[in-house]
């Protein structure tokens, strides 16, 4: 899992673009894919209060292009996110 400073930004339903700090990335080699958790950059992530968490499925980009988010969509990846979610909780703290 990666952990950084890395900002994507998304487009909503009403094509508004919204900057976004990513959480974490992670792949599943049972998808074949990778996924991002990534919240609005506004919203601190704070583990008191409850940040809105986002996840995406994340086809890279080719050379230089952008990646491209894509949703998820079926019960077993959600979860298997899930899980990997639970994880990561759990690991931030027990630091």
């Amino acid at each position: 899992m990666e952990h950084g400073d890395k900002h994507i930004t998304i487009v909503d339903e009403d094509g508004n673009e919204q900057l976004c700090e990513v959480l974490f990335t992670f792949e599943s080699d049972d998808f074949g894919k990778s996924y991002v958790f990534y919240y609005p950059i506004g919203a601190e992530y704070d583990d008191e209060e409850e940040t809105e968490i986002h996840v995406s499925a994340f086809i890279p980009g080719k050379d230089d292009q952008e990646g491209e988010l894509q949703p998820i969509e079926t019960e077993e990846e959600w979860d298997m996110i899930e899980e990997v979610w639970n994880t990561f909780c759990a690991e931030e703290e027990g630091e």
